[in-house]
């Protein structure tokens, strides 16, 4: 399993970017992808760790796990779930 830190990642499009921190070049990421309960998403610089494997264009990631309580990413704003073909609604606070 590798790890890396996520590069972006658009709720809209539902792919973003890993940059791994083995590997030079940055690893695809679809939303399908991520293991996790609720609404998949990543947030960038969020920690990750995730299997690789070769797609048609690159390479992908697989089983993408976020690691718990990192304090270090960047939250999403909630605008960036505005017209999302995958959203949910957000709550007033």
């Amino acid at each position: 399993m590798e790890t890396g830190t996520v590069k972006w990642f658009s709720n809209s499009k539902g792919y973003g970017f890993i940059s791994p921190d083995e590997r030079e070049a940055d690893i695809f990421a679809h939303f399908s992808a991520i293991t996790m309960d609720g609404y998949r998403t990543l947030r960038r610089g969020q920690k990750v760790s995730f299997d690789i494997t070769d797609g048609p264009k690159g390479l992908l990631a697989l089983n993408i796990r976020p690691w718990p309580d990192d304090a270090e990413s960047t939250p999403l704003s909630d605008t960036s779930l505005i017209n999302s073909d995958h959203s949910t609604t957000l709550s007033s606070s």
